[in-house]
């Protein structure tokens, strides 16, 4: 819960409603990776979305 507490407020919000069950480390290094390549926050939300989004259909197509 610590590590939940220490990430920016916006981040913790998208984390809340995200669809998948993701760890506040793995959600932090987007965050910060998409921070130093220069993306404002609303882009940084948006990326989130689109890898949960990658992640979800890589999913539904993975089960036979």
């Amino acid at each position: 819960m610590e590590a939940f507490d220490r990430l920016p407020p916006e981040l913790r919000k998208w984390m809340t409603g995200a669809n998948l069950p993701w760890s506040p480390k793995s959600c932090d290094r987007i965050w910060q990776k998409a921070k130093k390549n220069g993306l404002p926050v609303a882009e940084r939300l948006i990326l989130l979305d689109q890898i949960e989004a990658a992640t979800l259909r890589k999913a539904r197509n993975s089960v036979v």
